[in-house]
């Protein structure tokens, strides 16, 4: 599969489908963030910081949003159900929420924008 975005439900709530994984001998291999990409693609977000977070199964995780904060979410290892809410009061899609299992065998990414908050729960490994 190439990199591609799809819109989602949620307006500014992007599926991200980065490069394919290169396998050999030696192992495998994702480019996980290619800035011309994300650009090509319409994704224009300053990404300043990067975090993992390691979680055992069935841990509930919040992730909360503010004004102005973007977010790429992806699973490097097992995977987890990923809930993300419009919590923006001005927004015609306010309270509104859509879901996606992110997985280290998918390796979707999410790109959550400022005004929303999301929810994962670890389901495997």
């Amino acid at each position: 599969m190439k990199f591609s975005v799809e819109k989602t439900k949620l307006e500014g709530v992007l599926l991200i489908h980065p490069p394919t994984e290169f396998k050999d001998f030696r192992g495998s291999y994702v480019e996980t963030f290619n800035q011309k990409m994300y650009y090509e693609a319409g994704i224009r977000c300053k990404f300043v910081q990067d975090d993992i977070s390691i979680s055992k199964r069935g841990v509930l995780r919040g992730i909360h949003g503010d004004a102005s904060t973007w977010k790429l979410i992806s699973c490097l290892y097992g995977s987890f159900y990923f809930v993300v809410v419009n919590n923006d009061s001005n927004s015609k899609q306010y309270k509104k929420w859509t879901s996606f299992t992110l997985s280290d065998k998918n390796r979707h990414q999410i790109l959550v924008p400022p005004n929303f908050d999301a929810v994962l729960i670890v389901t495997g490994k």
